[in-house]
């Protein structure tokens, strides 16, 4: 059957494979340069395409065909919109995201209309499709400059979640903007319609869910991505059926498993397909897109792209600006969704196929979309070079903060994550503190669940005098950057011999470099953590609680120990290298010759455990075998500490560390 498939449509089958593989060559040749997984996909369409190699023939087939992973990227995009997560960030996408797509879509819309001889309808289109911007562009960009979580990152991925709510109606609309009247609306339509979406509603929950655990109870990992398909397949074709967007009913049915338990296992099974669906289509828009056009039109194509990207800058920016937000927030928000989206290649196609678009047009429109795409990081470029620095010229300075003269025992510099846990601690002994804090932003917080912190610069020698140094007893350096620690316990080492310093380091490089300034008491972020999680794994395998304390306590000695032979060497890679590999190996050395052999005892015993219980469970009945696996259970719970036990221990370790061995 394959192959009396693949002789009825060699073409289709011989384009599908130069794509992939063309796509395999050139999509990661450009991330390595750069270049965002979207424009690799056009670019390479371009290089296939007849404007350059012309390799491949009948690109519209191949177009028709990847049309479906559109359809599956909506399904997906329903599926990750749960309705708490919409009413949670409600007035963001809604409100923020409503008003950009809406101005900037009627703003080009009425630019187009009054500018060009087009009808309408066109150019509704093309002011709807160019006020989208690039989803997977953005939060590429945003997380390589670790902006996902900034005020601007936050509010750019709620205004790309409404963009990709808003193509949803704009596809919709397409037929009826097309003057292609193949299906009467009468009320029978309607009636239909209604229908459809009823029967979705409850199919969803009373059908797709249970049917899904019958899939998944059989154990074939291959039927649920088979599920997956014939429930994306089978919406968008009862939807074509009634004349509707096929992608609208994709969507509406993500939305409504959007809910499921089954959801991740949906979206793991339909994203493959998904992802290389899309690919196609990108390279197909690549492929259509004539290059010619550029070559007789350079400045006209260049201009547009250029003017989408200011318009679209001042729009978003000017909006940001009027909900309340800063001037640095509202700049760099409109300079992260200045260019055009990957949305407008599918609403252009689509409308081409529905002759709302001259194609012609819409290879321009892909032109000038394709070209702000790849101005985005020049903007970029500029934003951090001219608008950056401006910006922390023109920010406001807020004064530190006077710092009463109440002579505490302890100062705490840094109040994030650990200077917190630390500060809770010591207030449970009634022992005061002061702390410091660069962030004026974290101190504001901070403050508002009744923490007294005072806002300056842990490595200021006046904020220090002010916060009582000369009559301190303990400094605490809770700083998460490696150099204002460093700098702060070099001043202080220097100034205050006889202050006993406790500081936090993020590595062993820090840890070097802290001892090296005078530093005796340090302790790694995650050492202690991941000590405790390797006990408590050693006793889930069935190790004694003695035996797996014993090995902590050993490896602990030992790194203490390799610690300190390390540290006048490291900073010489090479000597760094060939020190850790001979400890690793006489650290199993140590193992084998003290704890080896009782380890493996224990853990020979655990697997006889589980031989016999397996016997026993072959032999007994299903409610005996149950039974079995509860005692199974009750006697690893028996093995485990008890909380007190395992805060005993933590407390006995903790005070190791601060007085017979302070090298964390």
């Amino acid at each position: 059957m394959f192959a009396a498939a693949a002789a009825g449509s060699p073409n289709l089958m011989l384009q599908a494979t130069i794509f992939l593989g063309a796509a395999l060559l050139f999509v990661p040749l450009g991330k390595r340069f750069g270049i965002a997984t979207v424009l690799g996909y056009l670019i390479t369409g371009l290089i296939l395409g007849p404007s350059v190699l012309d390799v491949a023939g009948d690109a519209e087939s191949l177009l028709h065909f990847s049309e479906f992973g559109v359809v599956m990227l909506l399904f997906i995009i329903g599926l990750e919109l749960q309705p708490s997560r919409l009413w949670a960030l409600r007035r963001s996408i809604f409100v923020l995201g409503g008003l950009q797509v809406g101005v900037t879509g009627v703003l080009l819309m009425g630019l187009v209309y009054s500018i060009f001889p087009f009808h309408l309808d066109t150019a509704f289109i093309v002011g709807f499709g160019l006020a989208l911007s690039s989803t997977a562009f953005v939060l590429q960009i945003l997380t390589e400059k670790q902006q996902l979580s900034s005020t601007h990152g936050r509010e750019a991925f709620t205004i790309l979640l409404f963009q990709d709510i808003a193509v949803i109606p704009l596809l919709a609309v397409i037929p009826f903007l097309s003057g292609v009247r193949e299906q009467s609306y009468d009320l029978i339509y309607f009636a239909k319609v209604f229908a459809v979406f009823g029967g979705l509603i409850i199919a969803s929950r009373y059908i797709v869910r249970p049917f899904f655990k019958f899939v998944a109870s059989s154990g074939a990992t291959e039927l649920l991505t088979a599920v997956a398909l014939f429930i994306v397949m089978g919406v968008s074709i009862l939807m074509g059926q009634i004349g509707l967007s096929m992608a609208l009913g994709a969507f509406l049915t993500g939305v409504l498993l959007a809910d499921s338990e089954y959801r991740h296992e949906l979206e793991a099974s339909i994203e493959p397909f998904k992802g290389l669906l899309l690919g196609l289509f990108f390279m197909s828009v690549g492929m259509l897109t004539d290059v010619k056009l550029i070559m007789a039109q350079p400045l006209f194509i260049m201009g547009c792209a250029i003017a989408l990207m200011l318009i679209k800058f001042a729009v978003i920016a000017i909006t940001a600006k009027i909900l309340g937000n800063r001037w640095p927030t509202s700049i760099r928000l409109g300079v992260t969704l200045a260019q055009g989206g990957e949305f407008a290649f599918v609403l252009f196609s689509v409308a081409t196929s529905q002759n709302v678009l001259r194609p012609e047009l819409a290879n321009m429109l892909n032109l000038i979309v394709t070209l702000s795409m790849a101005l985005t990081p020049v903007a970029f470029l500029l934003l951090e070079k001219i608008g950056e620095p401006f910006f922390a010229k023109r920010k406001p300075s807020r004064d530190y903060d006077t710092i009463p003269d109440h002579e505490h025992p302890v100062i705490i510099a840094g109040f994030g994550r650990m200077g917190q846990i630390i500060g809770r601690v010591l207030r449970m002994h009634n022992i005061e503190f002061t702390a410091i804090e660069r962030s004026a932003n974290r101190v504001d917080f901070v403050r508002k669940f009744g923490n007294q912190v005072y806002y300056g610069d842990p490595k200021n020698p006046e904020i220090l005098r002010a916060a009582g140094i000369g009559k301190a007893r303990l400094f605490i350096i809770a700083v998460d950057d490696l150099e204002r620690s460093i700098t702060t316990a070099q001043y202080l080492h220097h100034n205050y011999p006889n202050l006993v310093v406790l500081a936090r380091a993020r590595d062993r490089q820090h840890y070097y470099r802290l001892r090296e300034v005078g530093v005796r008491h340090i302790w790694r972020e995650t050492y202690l953590s991941a000590l405790d999680m390797s006990r408590e794994s050693l006793q889930l395998l069935g190790i004694t609680p003695e035996k797996a304390r014993e090995t902590i306590h050993t490896f602990r000695d030992y790194d203490d120990d390799l610690i300190e032979r390390q540290q006048a060497i490291y900073d010489d890679e090479a000597r760094m290298i060939e020190s850790s590999q001979s400890a690793i190996a006489e650290l199993e050395s140590l193992f084998d010759e003290d704890i080896g052999k009782a380890r493996k005892m224990d853990l020979s015993e655990f697997y006889n455990v589980l031989q016999n219980d397996e016997r026993q469970n072959a032999e007994t009945s299903e409610d005996a075998s149950t039974d079995a696996a509860k005692d199974g259970v009750a006697k690893v719970d028996v093995s485990k500490d008890t909380p007190t036990d395992t805060e005993t221990d933590n407390a006995d370790d903790a005070s190791k560390a601060n007085k017979d061995n302070p090298k964390q």
